[in-house]
């Protein structure tokens, strides 16, 4: 699922170098194929997760280290990543950003352990962070006020159906090809951007950029790289390890500095002036909650699918389609909304929805029909997303002045990544444990041979991906494997009531942090949000 505001942030500045008309589709096709690269890639890996595990015999901690690679390092880096292409050339970063995702995809197809895969995908992470900013910069500084809508809705509906295809396309790669293939089939789509906009694109920067925040890109790194790896290797090496310890530590003291780094650089990634305005604090803050829920969820959802409800890669990609689509088809409607009730209605209402959604996500246990089981919470689930990110991105940029649209958004967008960086590394911990221990229980019931339970527990960090031990009768391998399903099935379910939980929270900061409409201090909209809102 695409971050909120990115619309917005297209929207944000003026157009610097307008293209000419021939040159337009051109530099939309160059867009619109380099942020597919990155939006696709957040999302067919976690299809290809189990057939990961399998391939390198993984814990579930290795495939954690998997996501949050790429994610951790995309959310620390975006907003400086797009400062660095106003300062040097928002076409040569969109060119480098593209270039090393690239490389690092062939490095990840070509991964021969869980280690090389990790350290490709985090470079992977850092390509991303100039790729995305950049090519939604291109968009913003090459079409006029005229022109503009158009290409934001052309942008809008081009990502949202390769989102939506990328985790299908994805699953039946996984599934009659190769988990690496998920890969190598960013190669030639980067081929053709650089080919694209070596041509086509015109070279632009800002006259008025400053200077780049690099401590505070340093320190919030370490920061919520400190806190992340904290929180997943406690499951492997225990609350009481130094290392877990001392990482956990770091992080928290590197986030204490950057807001101290933040009130002190001459252009900060973060201006905290911007959070003195209640709306926009509380937009960040349900922001924070919400997609801490839809984060987590995407993690260990396609895990469910396959592993425990024996859907086929392919299906297991097609089975959140109808969630994508919903948000695509109802965005229009769901802006007007906003125009008719204000945000604040929509932003309470639509959280809850989710949390209704996420609910109905618990009921299946393992097996039954698609469409009775988890389609109906599909639908719920992307019907309240649909009600909420219109809002919310309206909310962000009306609750700065126009000269920070960009900024506010972007800060928005990189609250949505962290959310999900730090709800799968936190609430991780909270699935292994309960996996653990519903799993042990069921075990003690079955009178296993002790080297038999020893195995199963000293493996079970890899959930779902357990194997059973070879040598077993019929009867204890079938029960074995029942009780792993069982467990994964419960741990899920209480996963999904805190998402609930964290959708309601979101729900909460709405009622009290977005004010009525009537006392929202309104600033000029700029036209492309009437007409393509997301």
């Amino acid at each position: 699922m695409r971050s909120p505001c990115d619309e917005a942030l297209i929207g944000s500045s003026a157009a610097e170098v307008p293209c000419a008309a021939k040159a337009r589709t051109w530099i939309l096709a160059a867009t619109i194929i380099g942020s597919s690269m990155a939006f696709i890639d957040g999302t067919v890996v976690n299809v290809a997760l189990p057939a990961l595990q399998t391939s390198f015999h993984a814990t579930v901690v290795s495939m954690q280290w998997v996501v949050e690679s790429y994610g951790l390092f995309l959310a620390a880096l975006i907003l400086v990543g797009g400062s660095v292409g106003d300062l040097f050339g928002r076409r040569l970063m969109f060119l480098l950003g593209v270039l090393s995702f690239a490389v690092a995809s062939v490095a990840c197809g070509l991964a021969s352990n869980i280690n090389q895969l990790i350290i490709a995908r985090s470079i992977q992470g850092v390509g991303a962070a100039l790729l995305v900013p950049g090519s939604l910069a291109i968009i913003s500084t090459s079409f006029d006020e005229k022109t503009r809508g158009q290409a934001i809705g052309t942008w809008s509906g081009f990502t949202a159906i390769t989102t939506a295809v990328g985790p299908v396309l994805g699953g039946w790669l996984v599934e009659h090809a190769s988990w690496r293939w998920v890969f190598f089939i960013n190669v030639p789509l980067a081929a053709a951007v650089i080919a694209i906009s070596l041509r086509h694109v015109p070279e632009s920067r800002s006259a008025t950029a400053g200077r780049l925040d690099w401590a505070g890109a340093l320190v919030v790194t370490l920061g919520l790289g400190g806190l992340v790896f904290g929180f997943i290797e406690s499951v492997d090496l225990g609350w009481g390890n130094p290392r877990v310890i001392a990482s956990l530590i770091v992080g928290c003291v590197c986030l204490i500095a950057f807001m101290f780094v933040e009130a002190h650089v001459s252009s900060p990634m973060v201006p905290r002036a911007l959070f003195a305005s209640s709306s926009f604090s509380g937009a960040n803050l349900l922001t924070l909650f919400l997609y801490a829920a839809i984060g987590i969820f995407f993690f260990l959802f396609p895990l469910n699918l396959i592993q425990v409800q024996g859907y086929s890669p392919t299906a297991a990609g097609a089975a959140v389609l109808p969630l994508i689509l919903l948000m695509f088809f109802l965005s229009r409607w769901s802006g007007g909304l906003v125009a008719r009730y204000g945000p604040r209605l929509p932003l309470v209402l639509g959280p809850v929805i989710v949390a209704l959604g996420f609910v109905l996500f618990a009921v299946p246990f393992v097996g039954g029909s698609y469409w009775k089981t988890f389609f109906p919470a599909v639908v719920v689930l992307g019907s309240g997303m649909a009600i909420t990110v219109a809002p919310l991105t309206t909310v962000v940029m009306n609750s700065v002045g126009q000269d920070r649209v960009g900024a506010a958004s972007g800060i928005n967008n990189a609250v949505a990544r962290v959310a999900g960086v730090l709800a799968i590394a936190v609430l991780g911990i909270v699935m292994v444990d309960t996996f653990a221990s519903h799993l042990n229980n069921r075990l003690a019931q079955l009178s296993l041979p002790a080297d038999i339970l020893h195995e199963v527990q000293s493996n079970e960090t890899k959930l779902a991906g357990l194997t059973v031990p070879v040598g077993l009768s019929s009867t204890a391998d079938a029960a074995i494997k029942e009780s792993i399903d069982e467990a994964f099935v419960i741990g899920f379910r209480r996963i999904i009531f805190i998402c609930a939980g964290l959708s309601m929270a979101s729900s909460a900061v709405a009622w009290l942090m977005i004010p009525k409409p009537s006392r929202i201090v309104q600033h000029k909209e700029p036209t492309f949000s009437r007409r393509a809102p997301d």
